[in-house]
């Protein structure tokens, strides 16, 4: 019941990119352009984010060479933190990814409905079998083998970087009197206020640029993982920050800062201006496909988490068998479905789960990130070639420093969904407990 490596430097490269390029760019600048309140703020926030996620992308990129193994960000916390810790995170981890993945689904399939179905079907009923169709094809995809989900993974991942290289153009398609504001200066009355402003703002970026981080999940699957997790990493998030980046200016170059924040699915505004009425359906399938890229990710290493827990003792051996020849965790891969699909009876919303999940998000990704200090200290994976960040520990400092930052500003603006984040982590405590005594033979 091992799992042999398969996953090769574009397979990694590709899945960290449908990993962190979701539904996010194509929803959350209007978001952002509302918080942040001016176009110099919007701006320095996705570039702060983009320079944080380079900082996260250094760091787990050392962590993922240092630490090549089967569900990988669970062995993190499980070797540098106590066992009841490391499931409360994990536990959270999972069933947000979970939700997560149903929320996006839902979302996307709201909008392709409007595209492939007749008007007289173009209601709740239809998006909910859609909903269920959509997770049933990938999960189909994914039990038939590792190959089959990776390949068809490469193949969402191009297409929709070419989506978004196709929404980019309209800086060239423009009209010559653009809608860029000519005064993109500091201006905040109230150093708090613009504080509190940006470290909003961050929210809804730092959720569009994570993700990569899950990389280190499948550390077993990926050929000279102690080379190849870091590479794929590095060259995703240049690719996803680029394109974000580039994006972004599009947004407030072709249709204004003003309209950007009135703008809830900013995509389909941009798309519209590029191609008349067509534009919505383009839109439509362009956010379709790169959900699809982001849930079939998710099966692919969601798993391999459920894989490393079983191995350590804390869930049954039934999560740890692997198909030899397909590579593929049949029975845990249908259990994260169907965790899928409850979240989807439960959650039915993408606006409500933003700071619903990056409360308990950005507090896991600074417990990782701070295991580095811990796997230097005890000198774990020294004995391997690897990638080694060079100006450590300011590096993953800035990183963990900025995740606290986020976690206390989402304290702030939202503090009925911290609760109910916190809660839920508090929770993982007394199901671990349970657990282990279940677990515990006689």
């Amino acid at each position: 019941m091992t799992i042999r490596p398969t996953l090769k430097l574009f397979d990694v490269t590709m899945i960290v990119v449908s990993m962190v390029i979701g539904i996010g760019i194509f929803r959350n600048p209007a978001i952002v352009a509302q918080q942040a309140g001016n176009a110099f703020n919007f701006f320095l926030v996705w570039v702060v984010g983009g320079l944080v996620a380079f900082c996260g992308a250094l760091t787990f990129a050392e962590i993922g060479s240092r630490l090549p193994v089967a569900g990988g960000f669970y062995r993190i916390f499980s070797l540098c933190y106590s066992p009841a810790l490391a499931f409360m995170l994990i536990w959270t981890y999972i069933l947000l990814t979970a939700g997560a993945v149903a929320a996006v689904t839902f979302t996307g399939v709201q909008y392709l409905a409007p595209v492939i179905l007749p008007v007289q079907l173009q209601q709740p009923a239809s998006e909910k079998i859609m909903f269920v169709g959509v997770i049933g094809v990938l999960f189909t995809i994914n039990y038939l083998g590792i190959k089959a989900g990776s390949m068809t993974q490469n193949l969402l991942s191009l297409v929709k970087i070419v989506l978004v290289l196709v929404l980019i153009s309209a800086l060239v398609l423009a009209s010559p009197e653009s809608h860029m504001p000519t005064n993109l200066s500091y201006t905040s009355a109230d150093p708090k206020t613009w504080f509190l402003a940006v470290g909003t703002a961050l929210v809804g970026v730092y959720f569009s640029y994570g993700g990569y981080q899950n990389t280190a999940n499948l550390g077993a699957d990926a050929h000279c993982p102690h080379r190849t997790i870091p590479r794929g990493i590095l060259l995703a998030m240049l690719i996803v920050v680029a394109l974000y980046l580039l994006i972004n200016f599009t947004y407030v170059y072709v249709l204004g800062f003003e309209q950007l924040k009135q703008a809830p699915l900013v995509a389909e505004a941009l798309a519209r201006r590029m191609m008349g009425d067509a534009g919505s359906a383009f839109a439509g399938i362009a956010i379709f496909l790169s959900v699809l890229g982001y849930v079939n990710a998710a099966l692919l290493f969601v798993p391999r988490v459920f894989y490393a827990m079983a191995q350590e003792g804390v869930l049954p051996m039934r999560f740890h068998h692997v198909h030899q020849r397909k590579q593929v965790q049949e029975f845990t891969l249908a259990f994260f479905c169907i965790l899928v699909v409850a979240m989807f009876l439960l959650l039915q919303n993408y606006d409500n789960l933003l700071n619903y999940v990056m409360f308990n998000d950005t507090l896991a990704l600074a417990f990782a990130a701070y295991s580095i200090f811990i796997l230097r200290k005890r000198n774990v994976g020294d004995d391997q070639e690897g990638y080694r960040i060079r100006w450590y520990p300011w590096i993953p400092s800035v990183f963990i420093a900025m995740q606290v930052g986020v976690t206390i500003s989402i304290v702030i603006s939202d503090p009925t969904n911290s609760l109910v984040g916190a809660a839920l982590l508090v929770l993982g405590y007394p199901i671990y407990l349970l657990l282990r005594k279940l677990m515990t033979p006689g």
